[in-house]
Parts: structure tokens; sequence; C-alpha cells
């Protein structure tokens, strides 16, 4: 599932007319440089969340064809927030577990390395897989802490792991979103937090290039790495 609820108030005005999982970087969407990399590692189908623009986002989409095949789980304004929006796309999802990822979050990662880890974890009895990454400057008391036995702590602070953002980037099983009622607004972190008291997540640590395209001078900021990028891979 690829999420792509959010309005982007930070973004603005920019996304008063483009919704942000359109917002271009490296010459294509946010949203193609997930899609692309779901379809290079073998995604069956992927499930889209369309809230604000949304028909903009959908018109975009078509003109993917089934690259890989997409099904649209519409929200109504303001959106269901992110436990929410799995919740009410399960039946769309319609898989035991599955890879979710933020459409503004820029990551090159390696999908299938990830999944084939992450279902290793899920096989022996976690509910999620969480990639975290080194505190960002905008985050700099991170989210959750790494145990070294790979376990995820809820508090960052604790002395059993270190702490670390979290990516935006989870692979779960379905049966943690079953106790939200469907169509009910729910955030994603409460319903973690209660599943690592419980030792039911876990992670790993992503070292790579990760960029959550949440302000302006973000957005900038990627758009002149990548820019650099491809002036350096030139011949």
């Amino acid at each position: 599932m690829v999420l792509a609820a959010g309005r982007g108030e930070r973004l603005r005005p920019l996304t008063d007319t483009c919704p942000k999982p359109l917002v271009e970087v490296g010459g294509k969407a946010l949203i193609d440089h997930w899609l692309d990399r779901l379809a290079a590692a073998g995604c069956s189908h992927a499930v889209v969340n369309p809230c604000w623009l949304g028909e903009k986002l959908i018109a975009h989409l078509a003109r993917r064809g089934d690259v890989p095949p997409l099904r649209f789980s519409p929200e109504p304004g303001p959106g269901l927030e992110t436990a929410g929006g799995i919740r009410q796309a399960l039946p769309l999802l319609d898989a035991a577990s599955f890879l979710v990822v933020n459409a503004d979050v820029y990551c090159p990662l390696d999908v299938a390395a990830f999944v084939r880890r992450a279902c290793r974890q899920l096989e022996a009895g976690f509910l999620a897989h969480l990639l975290l990454v080194p505190n960002p400057a905008h985050r700099p008391g991170g989210d959750f802490a790494l145990g070294e036995d790979a376990m995820v702590y809820p508090d960052a602070e604790d002395v059993r792991g270190e702490p670390l953002t979290f990516a935006g980037i989870g692979f779960y099983r379905a049966e943690l979103f079953l106790p939200l009622p469907a169509g009910k607004r729910a955030p994603l972190a409460p319903l973690l937090r209660t599943a690592m008291r419980e030792g039911k997540v876990s992670g790993e640590r992503h070292d790579g290039p990760w960029v959550d395209v949440g302000t302006p001078e973000r957005l900038e900021s990627l758009r002149r790495q990548l820019s650099a990028a491809d002036e350096e891979s030139t011949p």
C-alpha cells in the first residue's frame, strides 16, 4: 500500500493545486518512484488511498497502465490517518501481510530484500517490521528505540535500544489492524506502541538515502541532491 491521502499543509501553496504524491523530484512524481520500485520487486498489486485532489492523483496513475496493477481506496476529507486508511484498505490488500510506504518519503530501498527480511520476522511471530533511520535534524529525539535484538521499543529514550526515527516504511500483519473500526480515523503510532509493549514489533536500521519530503526546504534540498547525482553520473 502506498499512503497518499495527506493534504501536505507544510508544502502549501504548491499542494493547493497538486496532490502531495505528485510533487516531482528527480524527473518524476514521488509516488511514481515508489510504484516503479514495487513493480521492479514483483509486486502483484498496490493499493493507493486518494483523498485531497484525489481525482488528479487517479488520473495521473491511470496513465501508468498496470505497472504495477493498482486498486484505489478513496478516503473522505480530511482522511482517515495512517492506521485508519490501512484498516479501510484491508479488503483491497487481500493479504495476510503486506508492505506499506508513505508516498511522500523518498528512499531508494531494495524493496524485495526488505520484504524478505520482514517476512522472516513475521514468521517468527511479530506483527510488524519497521524501517528506522538515523534521526534527521527535524526530529532529533527520534520516534522509537531499536535494540540489538531487533526489537523495537515504544520510548525513543529506552536504554535497551538506540533512538531512531520511523522511516514511514513497514511490513505488517493484517491482524494488527483488524481490531480498529472500519471507516474511522486512527493514527498508526499508538497502535504500534501497544504492539511494541507486547514484544510484537521488530525493526532494522537503514543508513542509505532517505528524505521525508515534508517542507519546501527539504523538497528543494532533495531536488538539488538528485540533480547533482545525475550530473555526476552523466558521461
